[in-house]
């Protein structure tokens, strides 16, 4: 296994306080977030597991992938989930020129304007590679910048369902946001650990709500 962060140390959170790693509330709420969609069959599975357990989450789509997939997003939208901009193209801030960058996320909020009135305003750097300056200038235009508290490594090919599971559930607290990823590579220990991880939430009392 490669090495991640799996629960994010407080003290990265304090050093990078601009940005949302997790939602503290009075009641057992937490955030299922889900990176990369939409992805024909996947998403649409992840929401029929959604549905089934009254759960909401938060979508941080690839303008792509939206635009390729309207009717998909449009279903995001309509059963009650709230999107966030991951790019167009999926691309690595740190790697990438700020203009370019920019431009990356101008062109995927165009695509969810194409296809709603909404104006969100929740962005996920992909891969969470954000230069400071990038992340300064999308502040000041109002993004909110939505990292995480919990990773599923559900991505990693090198880990077992079960570990993948062991991430979320040991990890998981109130106010979590938790990330997942609705992506082809990521399916084999998604398809393990979503129907699972709702089962346990339901059963100890947690609410999966949306971040607005």
């Amino acid at each position: 296994m490669n090495f991640l962060w799996i629960k994010t140390n407080r003290l990265i959170k304090f050093i990078f306080s601009n940005y949302v790693w997790n939602i503290s509330n009075g009641e057992k709420k937490v955030y299922l977030t889900f990176d990369d969609g939409p992805t024909p069959e996947i998403t649409e599975w992840v929401l029929e597991q959604l549905k089934t357990y009254n759960a909401k989450a938060t979508f941080f789509c690839i303008g792509n992938n939206m635009a390729k997939h309207p009717e998909i997003f449009k279903r995001l939208l309509n059963e009650g989930h709230t999107i966030g901009n991951h790019t167009q193209n999926h691309v690595k801030g740190w790697k990438t020129e700020n203009n370019t960058y920019f431009e990356e996320v101008e062109k995927c909020d165009e695509v969810i304007s194409k296809h709603t009135n909404i104006d969100s305003k929740l962005f996920r750097p992909p891969y969470g590679k954000i230069k400071p300056s990038q992340s300064i200038y999308l502040r000041k235009i109002g993004y909110k910048i939505i990292m995480w508290d919990v990773l599923s490594a559900d991505f990693d090919t090198t880990i077992s369902k079960e570990k993948c599971l062991e991430n979320v559930l040991k990890n998981v607290e109130s106010g979590s946001i938790i990330v997942f990823h609705d992506s082809i590579k990521a399916f084999p220990n998604l398809e393990y650990t979503l129907p699972k991880t709702l089962e346990f939430l339901s059963k100890n009392g947690y609410v999966c709500d949306r971040i607005n």
